[in-house]
């Protein structure tokens, strides 16, 4: 194992492209520690240091950020606006067909889709950031509990230009970190998006661990090291779990050239959704609580808030309320076959396979091949549904056991994150050290 590491350094091109792969996290981790124009640095840090297990509003954003979104830094959104944009350009191919006809034209179609994903991006920048400011300057950034004076007064300037130029300077840090992830994968190492995405998540274990270990001592902080552990190596098998259905292709003559007559097969995952169910369940359960946020009566005022308001922050914004768990499992689940019924058209793969004269053995080629894909995706996306819902609600859990935030650090959409990209990473890795040395990191 130690050889092999040796071998990544003393490899010059493998060696460059991990040290700029480095370089372009350490600038993206500095971003998230420069304040933004007229920001009150010392009151935001007031705030987090009051309201650091409160579990706000915007908890699953600022874990994408790597905190950067409480700390409204120049980087305060994060990746967050174009993993939104890459989701909804997706879902958009089922709805334009112009959109589908792109993906399939093949590099050049699904460049231009990444110009759209790009687009969208900033606009999506412009109006998060727009949204956080205005909450930010409410004073309801860190929920309804944090009245200090500090925290409602976050920002220094509220003239428009001040605005303005915060909603600016916030959407061109959003435009830099997707230039950085996408010179990531284009010079060093992984997918950029993923790595960067895995950088802000990993930066948040180290307070959130010894946040556990200061409130509970160090049995309770061994006991949930050693139970992440665990939950990480049971992630890992059920991400690499697969369903491989037989194809085969039968031979065909084409001048005096014999094609095709191999096997191979077609590989379902059991969690082919990965992490994206839990994001559109958790942005849907925040939907509620931010609008009943927006209808809170303003600071001072002896109004009492609507009954319907009372009730979405008594039930949908605590994380440790039952009827929240419930509806977040179930979005979950149902999110999940969704979103794998988008992703994979059954019968688009058996269209694929009947032209080239592939078929599963034992089924007719066509549309029978094309039920019975269904029929298995159906029966395999039931497990992998329901571990992606008690996965995510390990953090929900933890919020009840232990009192700790609902960043808690192995579970949810983080350890999917952390576990998925580090696997890709190192298959990466092992592949480019086979092409040079015959060896790779992995046995």
């Amino acid at each position: 194992m130690f050889r092999a590491v040796a071998r990544i350094f003393r490899t010059p091109d493998l060696r460059r492209k991990i040290g700029f792969t480095l370089g372009i996290v350490a600038i993206f981790r500095l971003g998230s520690f420069i304040p933004a124009p007229f920001v009150d640095f010392i009151n935001v840090q007031t705030c987090l240091s009051a309201n650091s297990n409160t579990g706000g509003l915007y908890d699953l954003v600022n874990l994408f950020s790597g905190g950067a979104l409480l700390k409204l830094s120049i980087f305060a959104l994060g990746i967050m606006p174009y993993i939104t944009a890459s989701i909804i350009v997706q879902l958009l191919r089922v709805v334009i067909p112009h959109f589908d006809t792109l993906y399939k034209e093949g590099q050049t179609g699904q460049a231009r889709l990444t110009q759209y994903t790009r687009y969208l991006t900033i606009a999506l920048g412009v109006l998060q950031s727009t949204t956080l400011i205005t909450v930010a300057r409410s004073g309801a950034l860190f929920g309804s509990s944090a009245n200090s004076a500090a925290c409602t007064s976050l920002i220094s300037n509220d003239q428009w230009y001040a605005i303005l130029l915060m909603v600016i300077t916030m959407t061109a840090g959003t435009g830099l970190i997707m230039w950085m992830g996408e010179l990531i994968t284009e010079r060093g190492i992984g997918n950029g998006m993923s790595l960067l995405i895995f950088t802000s998540i990993a930066a948040t274990f180290p307070t959130a661990l010894w946040g556990i270990q200061q409130a509970h001592g160090w049995e309770t902080f061994i006991g949930v090291i050693l139970m992440g552990i665990v939950i990480m190596g049971l992630v890992v098998f059920v991400e690499q779990s697969q369903r491989r259905i037989p194809v085969q292709y039968a031979k065909r003559m084409v001048g005096r050239r014999t094609y095709g007559g191999n096997n191979t097969y077609i590989p379902i995952k059991v969690n082919m959704a990965g992490v994206v169910p839990v994001i559109f369940a958790s942005s849907l359960l925040y939907l509620p609580a931010l609008i009943a946020q927006f209808n809170q009566p303003a600071a001072g005022s002896t109004k009492a808030p609507a009954a319907w308001v009372t009730w979405i922050t008594e039930n949908l914004t605590k994380g440790d309320h039952p009827l929240y768990m419930a509806l977040y499992f179930v979005l979950i689940v149902g999110f999940t076959y969704f979103y794998v019924a988008i992703t994979f058209n059954p019968e688009e793969v058996a269209d694929n396979m009947k032209k080239y004269g592939g078929f599963i053995p034992g089924i007719r080629a066509g549309r029978p091949t094309a039920e019975y894909l269904d029929y298995v995706l159906t029966r395999v996306t039931l497990p992998g549904s329901l571990y992606l819902g008690l996965i995510a609600l390990i953090p929900l859990i933890a919020l009840v056991l232990v009192q700790a935030n609902q960043n808690f650090p192995f579970g949810g959409a983080s350890i999917l994150i952390i576990v998925g990209v580090g696997l890709e990473t190192v298959k990466q890795i092992d592949s480019q050290l086979q092409q040079r040395h015959y060896e790779g990191l992995l046995r």
